[in-house]
């Protein structure tokens, strides 16, 4: 029975930690659109600053209470994780602000191709003929959104590419890098977060009234607070708590097909819930069409990267013919 258990209790904790990184995830996007759409916060970076420094606070009293011990983590590692995390968060906050919420969603896809491309430079893997006719329909589904949706625009473009690039790159850089620092200093999921929350909170708050200034011609001292648009900034503060630890929570406990099973039915709710909040005037026939062929494509992609040589490196096909359908830890 002591085996049976354990692996329920093991279970039950993976599907609370699963729920609790989509309940999060799809939240802060919704709960973000509104406060930039409806309350005209358009300070994309000081609201990520601030959503660190929220979780720095939660670090310091998890560390009161005993859940974070004391560790040790180089400054250079710290700042090369802060630095294409920031970049990455960022990037993906200011194209939420400048696109809907279904465009902003569509987009994040296209890092599925932009992540293969870098896996073929620089990791050699190969992929099946299935695997690229995946990716196929996830390019097609998201150029259909971007012909027929009326609310794209130029700066939102501009501000999604950059985003998709930043983002994939940081988590082919990141998520294994994660890996590493929790192995090579014994870093819990919670000790982690303890070390990079306050030195990206310090960061983006610091740059974060700059920047934004200069993306948006406006000033953070001058906007118009009331108790709606007040309330909603708390809110997503405490949401972003929540986000940002169920990030680490998922990267350590499930494999990455899980993840990407995970990620589909983030999209999937992000954009019903887009369309229903903030998306009816742009909604027709062929955006709809378009988001059917690329969230297809994308559960198409995770199937077939799955399988037996759907994804290897090329050494190793050379070396053994294999089927590695993971990759390796990158150091």
């Amino acid at each position: 029975m002591a085996p049976a258990s354990k692996a329920e209790k093991k279970a039950a904790v993976d599907a609370a930690a699963w729920m609790f990184n989509v309940v999060t995830s799809v939240g802060i996007i919704i709960v973000n659109k509104a406060l930039m759409a409806n309350y005209g916060f358009s300070f994309a970076t000081t609201l990520t600053g601030l959503h660190f420094a929220t979780t720095t606070l939660m670090a310091v009293v998890l560390k009161w209470l005993g859940y974070i011990q004391a560790s040790h983590l180089p400054l250079a590692d710290l700042l090369k994780f802060i630095l294409f995390a920031n970049f990455s968060i960022v990037g993906m906050n200011v194209s939420l602000m400048w696109n809907s919420v279904g465009f902003y969603q569509i987009a994040k896809l296209t890092m599925i191709p932009v992540s293969c491309l870098l896996e073929v430079f620089f990791d050699k893997i190969r992929y099946s003929r299935n695997t690229k006719l995946s990716i196929a329909v996830v390019l097609l589904g998201v150029a259909v959104c971007t012909v027929t949706d009326v609310s794209v625009n130029a700066k939102g473009f501009i501000a999604a590419f950059i985003a998709v690039w930043s983002t994939a790159l940081q988590h082919f850089l990141c998520v294994q890098y994660v890996h590493y620092l929790q192995r090579k200093y014994s870093l819990t999921s919670f000790n982690l977060l303890g070390h990079t929350a306050p030195a990206q909170a310090a960061t983006l708050l610091l740059l974060g009234p700059f920047l934004d200034y200069w993306l948006t011609n406006k000033r953070i001292d001058q906007f118009s607070y009331n108790l709606p648009s007040l309330l909603f900034i708390i809110l997503s503060c405490s949401i972003a708590v929540g986000t940002n630890l169920s990030q680490f929570i998922c990267i350590g406990r499930f494999t990455a097909v899980s993840f990407q099973v995970l990620g589909h039915m983030k999209t999937i709710l992000v954009l019903i819930l887009g369309f229903m909040f903030f998306g009816k005037e742009g909604l027709n026939i062929q955006v709809v069409v378009g988001m059917i062929i690329a969230v297809a494509g994308m559960i198409w992609y995770s199937n077939a990267s799955a399988k037996p040589g759907g994804k290897e490196r090329r050494s190793h096909s050379i070396k053994h013919g294999s089927d590695s359908t993971q990759l390796d830890d990158k150091v």
